[in-house]
Parts: C-alpha cells; structure tokens; sequence
C-alpha cells in the first residue's frame, strides 16, 4: 500500500514537473512567457483539483454522518434530509467557486496563445 501511494505520488509530481514544458507554446518560449503560461495552467489545475478533494471528503464526511443519525432515530429523517441537502448544496458551491477561478485565470491569461 505504501508503496503504490508512493509511485502515485511520484507519478502526479512528474506530471505537475513537466507539464508546464509540455503544454507551453514554441513561440512564448523566445519571448520567456512559456514558464508565466505553464505556471498559469498549472496553478488553475491544483485549484480545481484540491477543491475537487477537498468537497468530496467534505461531502462523504457529511452524508455518512447523515446516514448514522437517520439509523439511530429513523423519525427524524425528513429532518436530517432536508439539512443534509442544503449542506451538500453549500459545500459543491466551494468546487464550482474554485473552477469558476481557475477557467478565469486559464482565459484572463490565455496560456494556449488564443
């Protein structure tokens, strides 16, 4: 287990390593813009990304807490629902916020050259 986190984590740092080489323009490169545009992509990836993780551990958390108050006292259910919805609502709020800024930052700087 460890090992296989291991070569994951190693996996994903060679990705963030070289994407900004792979993904930048050959023309930006004479004009020292392909590291600012490689920075840009990659920043507006780990945005999205860690909000991505960081709803769905908040939302997992939530539903099995909800799952565990509807078992011990079914009668409320309508009730834990009804909350569970609205806080479930709020939280992907967070994820659709962090991709709104990072398509910002990937059109407001136009790291594709468009």
């Amino acid at each position: 287990m460890k090992r296989t986190l291991a070569v994951m984590l190693l996996a994903m740092f060679m990705i963030m390593a070289f994407a900004p080489m792979a993904i930048a323009a050959e023309g930006a490169s004479e004009s020292g813009m392909s590291f600012y545009f490689g920075m840009v992509v990659l920043g507006s990836g780990l945005a999205i990304g860690l909000a991505a993780l960081g709803t769905g551990i908040g939302m997992g958390l939530g539903i099995g807490r909800a799952c565990e108050g509807v078992a011990r006292n079914p009668g409320v259910s309508n009730k834990i629902m009804t909350t569970l919805i609205v806080g479930l609502a709020l939280v992907e709020s967070l994820a659709i916020y962090a991709f709104v800024v990072g398509m910002i930052m990937m059109f407001m700087f136009k790291p594709f050259g468009g």
